[in-house]
């Protein structure tokens, strides 16, 4: 076991699960470092909105992204609040903010907690790799491979609802950097069944040359 694998699986075991109150086993949580990752993004793009995102949320919802550490977990639905705060805000004016935010974020805060998972060889490792990034950042729920070619994947979103296209369109952009970073040239992200728009599954067909 290289240093490397020893090192991802300490700071995997450093997910610090929030309590959940009794009657909420459905919650879904994220990292701290989703949210955190989203007003950076917005902090060089848009500063002017971080001021009303940030009003957007509860006062015990801001305390708590004030507070945690990147790799603590916190409920997900702040991070859909701040999304959608921020959406109601450039949305109409910058409609790809999302899908940028969602690269920049694996760029930047994914490359610095966790570049051992990203940077890998080639799209095909990075895709195919034992630890799961997916659950890295979200509970509960997984990413997986149902078909796979070459210079192509098909890959499915289980046990995890997304609530809002938002976290698609972020995932999107996530994915065109991640296979970008991982060598990936004319890289194409097709989120193609979306369960927001009636599908079982939500499902991205993955390119790249």
């Amino acid at each position: 076991m290289t240093k490397r694998t020893i090192e991802l699986r300490r700071k995997r075991a450093e997910w610090r699960p929030a309590a959940t109150p009794p009657g909420a086993r459905g919650e879904m949580f994220t990292r701290a470092s989703t949210v955190r990752s989203t007003l950076a993004f917005l902090g060089q793009t848009a500063p002017e909105v971080v001021g009303d995102v940030l009003a957007a949320l509860a006062p015990a919802d801001h305390k708590l992204v004030r507070s945690a550490g990147d790799t603590d977990e916190i409920p997900y639905r702040i991070a859909l609040a701040v999304w959608r705060a921020a959406d109601g805000s450039i949305g109409q004016s910058d409609p790809t903010w999302i899908e940028r935010s969602g690269a920049w974020a694996i760029e930047q805060s994914g490359m610095r907690l966790y570049s051992g998972l990203i940077k890998k060889p080639s799209p095909h490792d990075f895709l195919t790799q034992q630890i799961s990034l997916f659950h890295l950042y979200y509970r509960p729920g997984d990413m997986v491979v149902v078909d796979q070619g070459p210079k192509r994947a098909v890959m499915r979103l289980v046990g995890f609802e997304p609530a809002d296209t938002l976290f698609c369109r972020r995932l999107t952009g996530g994915w065109l950097a991640a296979l970008r970073i991982t060598g990936g040239k004319d890289v194409i992200a097709a989120h193609d069944r979306c369960t927001m728009e009636g599908d079982a599954f939500c499902e991205w067909e993955l390119r790249w040359r």
